[in-house]
């Protein structure tokens, strides 16, 4: 027997437009790929092998393009990608990365700004370099001096600093529980409401995080151990800005096996509801961008699944 029961939605999600969520949530599989906008393209591949697969080619396909161009290649990136893989592509093929500037999306940062440090184990600044820039043979490798991270010392610069070189190439990400871009987290949309224009403008930044965040993170820090404590609050992010200047937005959702436990939903969400800040990732509707997820991700969202399992 189906029971009825009728709730509000929590007050500290940002976006609680109950219609609006069981609209997206009813999108099946086949018409999850389909959307006016034709420069926002979605699409999924059968399991996180072929996923990991493509994203590589995209990656090391847009650096040997604008190698052979004779062209600089701006890339803005995540943290949590398959750059080992990367890096090794790189050696392999001998593929040249003198041309590349990496501007990474965020950084983790304390109670009063201070950014944190490249030693600091859960540093996205140590991820990248141990995982991806010190990896590739010193011959090919970035430049030291085209790899950046945001801090308290150049917050106030960053987005310029990627405008100046004539904006991102390709800025890569992946859409978080909340919906939020980097570390702009939905709350933020208070400062916007319904002024998209404005809200494309806001650039980086220190936020402070929303507690989605905390809590996603938490589950892959401190090996998976769901530790909160070990999450710092605050961060400095790209905003809006960066991803609107872009020529290409290309943002990823299936990395891990832990994400189709959040993305299936925010997902839909992003790519199907209204655009607000609110729901950061959505304002990938209204930019050239493309969203690829496995097709764990695209699945229906199944009523039955909204049950207690043990």
């Amino acid at each position: 027997m189906s029971v009825d029961f009728k709730f509000e939605m929590a007050k500290f999600l940002p976006f609680r437009d109950m219609e609006e969520c069981e609209r997206v949530r009813k999108i099946k599989k086949e018409d999850f790929f389909k959307h006016p906008n034709k420069n926002f393209q979605i699409k999924s591949y059968p399991n996180k092998e072929i996923f990991k697969i493509k994203y590589l080619l995209h990656m090391v396909g847009g650096i040997k393009q604008s190698l052979e161009e004779g062209k600089q290649h701006v890339m803005i990136l995540p943290a949590w990608c398959f750059y080992p893989e990367l890096a090794d592509i790189v050696n392999e093929l001998n593929i040249p990365c003198h041309h590349v500037h990496t501007f990474n999306m965020d950084e983790f940062a304390n109670q009063d700004g201070v950014a944190a440090p490249k030693e600091w184990p859960f540093s996205f600044q140590y991820s990248m370099w141990t995982a991806l820039f010190n990896r590739i043979r010193p011959e090919l490798k970035i430049p030291e001096n085209q790899i950046h991270f945001p801090n308290e010392k150049n917050v106030n610069d960053y987005s310029k600093m990627i405008e100046d070189l004539g904006g991102a190439d390709v800025c890569y990400g992946g859409i978080g529980w909340s919906g939020h871009i980097a570390f702009f987290d939905p709350h933020l949309g208070d400062e916007f409401g319904d002024d998209i224009d404005a809200y494309l403008k806001a650039g980086t930044r220190l936020v402070e995080l929303h507690p989605m965040t905390i809590m996603q993170n938490s589950l892959f820090l401190s090996k998976n151990s769901g530790d909160w404590s070990a999450h710092p609050p605050k961060a400095y992010t790209i905003g809006p800005k960066e991803l609107a200047e872009s020529k290409l937005v290309s943002f990823w959702c299936g990395f891990s096996d832990n994400a189709s436990m959040f993305q299936r939903f925010i997902t839909r969400l992003s790519a199907h509801g209204p655009v607000t800040p609110y729901v950061p990732a959505s304002i990938l509707q209204i930019l050239n961008s493309e969203l690829y997820v496995t097709d764990q991700i695209a699945e229906d969202c199944h009523e039955d699944e909204f049950k207690f399992t043990f």
